[in-house]
């Protein structure tokens, strides 16, 4: 496993919520968190080696953008 960053466009706890059930598919539940503090508001994941664009996807199929940060 490794974290990896993205910038998103996800901007209060109620887009968490829109966002949780595809993350924790995707990541696995307590794997992730958002940075709402920051100004690009980051997603921090735990995820295996290869897996980043399935997080990726997992946010756009809710709804939402993510970039992945280089690291």
């Amino acid at each position: 496993m490794k974290t990896v960053q993205f910038k998103t466009n996800i901007k209060c706890s109620g887009c968490v919520a829109t966002v949780t059930p595809e993350l924790n598919k995707a990541a696995g539940e307590n794997n992730w968190k958002v940075d709402l503090a920051s100004p690009d508001k980051i997603l921090t994941v735990s995820v295996e080696d290869g897996k980043e664009a399935s997080i990726s996807e997992a946010v756009q199929k809710a709804g939402y953008k993510a970039a992945l940060l280089a690291s």
